[in-house]
């Protein structure tokens, strides 16, 4: 990966790729879940501090088995182990089900597939018979075992008794000079025990990442199997490869998405939603009949029913808007509650603040939150209207009915139904003559 990253803590959809095969682990109910880890350790065990895992060490790089013989003392003798690859991120329950229903009648089961070029990947080996006796490592291969197109996912399951058996047998003779997991497939073959092998539904499922290309590739996959989720709850999306899913979203039918939609989740987005180009909705709950315009910025934002935001504007974390709120171009809003009906429509900011039903904040307007030092309230009734350019002062509180006319700095208490107005009295001057540039001597 060339990169200061442990690899399976680069992400797909948002989560690591450590993160997609824990909670397919986890969907399956096991008795423990045992996360082998060596480079990056420490990284590792802070990110998924959450996860019910049992962290086992492996000090030395002695291969694959050399990794599974690490876990076994944590697992009892008549445990099934099914043993997963952490870069290995979208491998579905299903598929890992079925493997482990195997286990009521073969000793070993492996998860397999076919692929045109299997360039890089162990390949299966059969007897005459058909029977899987062993795996090769492409570096181990012989000519014609390399053009074997059946290839290892390296997942597998097997009883930790037999595994315990197996392990103790392998050596390390082979290119890398490695204890290979792949080994006890012959050592169980030889020892006269049938090996199963099912193949994944599709090969996507068993891809695993090495390089950024690859991590690449497998995010298109897996932002495509995100929108046929979505297309088939009744989401209309433009345009399938412009847009892009990343954790839990939930979304109402007959809502449509338009191009270059980056949707950050949990979010949940109701339905009949219009979310027009360029936008960016992180942590948010959108309510039915809401219209996004084009290049909206959203973060931990609450919206009710017939919300109307944007085009070009930024909702900061802690906005909670009602129903009908309007909220136009350039309007930035942060730790702000505007109830039903408000509008703040043009180049406004409205941070630490609470606006009462049906009040209009004109453009420009300014709540001055911060002191320097300091954060402050403002409050503002319902049915206010505060004029264009005027700056509402922290902390101040404005009644309801109030009107503070165009232009005003508003440093105390407004009652209700009274006009504030603090701009300079006008005077107009006669003749008056401009100002004029000064000629330089030469």
């Amino acid at each position: 990966m060339r990169s200061d990253l442990p690899k399976v803590l680069h992400q797909i959809g948002g989560k690591p790729l450590l993160g997609h095969v824990l909670d397919v682990a986890q969907s399956l109910q096991p008795a423990a879940i045992h996360v082998v880890v060596g480079h990056g350790k420490n990284q590792l065990i802070e990110q998924f501090k959450d996860y019910p895992i049992n962290w086992v060490e492996q000090t030395e790089q002695l291969g694959t088995g050399h990794a599974v013989q690490q876990a076994l003392p944590s697992i009892g003798d008549n445990a099934a182990v099914l043993m997963l690859t952490a870069d290995v991120p979208l491998i579905n329950t299903d598929t890992l089900a079925q493997l482990g229903a195997a286990m009521q009648a073969f000793p070993l089961a492996l998860l397999t597939a076919n692929f045109s070029d299997p360039e890089g990947l162990g390949r299966i080996v059969r007897d005459d018979g058909g029977n899987v006796c062993g795996i090769i490592e492409e570096k181990d291969a012989s000519t014609k075992q390399k053009a074997i197109q059946e290839i290892n996912s390296g997942i597998m399951c097997a009883r930790s008794a037999d595994l315990k058996n197996w392990l103790k047998q392998l050596n390390s003779e082979n290119a890398q000079q490695e204890y290979y997991l792949t080994d006890i497939v012959d050592i169980a073959y030889r020892e006269g025990n049938p090996v199963a092998a099912y193949q994944a539904q599709h090969n996507y499922e068993v891809q695993g990442i090495n390089n950024r290309s690859q991590l690449a590739q497998l995010e298109r996959l897996y932002q495509a199997q995100q929108a046929e989720r979505l297309m088939a709850a009744g989401v209309t999306i433009i345009d399938p490869a412009r847009i892009d899913i990343r954790g839990d979203v939930q979304i109402g039918s007959d809502t449509v998405l338009d191009v270059n939609t980056v949707i950050i989740g949990p979010t949940t987005i109701g339905k009949h939603v219009q979310i027009a180009p360029n936008c960016f909705i992180d942590t948010c709950t959108i309510g039915d009949y809401s219209q996004i315009h084009p290049n909206t910025v959203m973060e931990k934002a609450v919206l009710g029913e017939l919300v109307n935001v944007g085009p070009f504007a930024r909702l900061r974390p802690g906005t909670q808007l009602d129903n009908q709120v309007r909220i136009g171009n350039f309007v930035e809003t942060k730790n702000a509650q505007l109830a039903i009906g408000v509008k703040v429509n043009h180049l406004s900011y409205v941070g630490d603040t609470t606006i009462g039903d049906n009040t209009n904040i004109g453009a420009g307007v300014i709540t001055c939150n911060y002191d320097g030092a300091n954060k402050h309230q403002t409050t503002i009734g319902k049915d206010v209207f505060v004029g264009s350019d005027s700056q509402l002062i922290a902390p101040v509180t404005i009644g309801d009915g109030a009107t503070i006319g165009a232009g005003s700095t508003i440093t105390s208490s407004v009652g209700e139904r009274q006009l504030a107005i603090t701009r300079a009295k006008q005077r107009q001057i006669d003749a008056w003559r401009r100002p004029t540039k000064k000629t330089k001597e030469k």
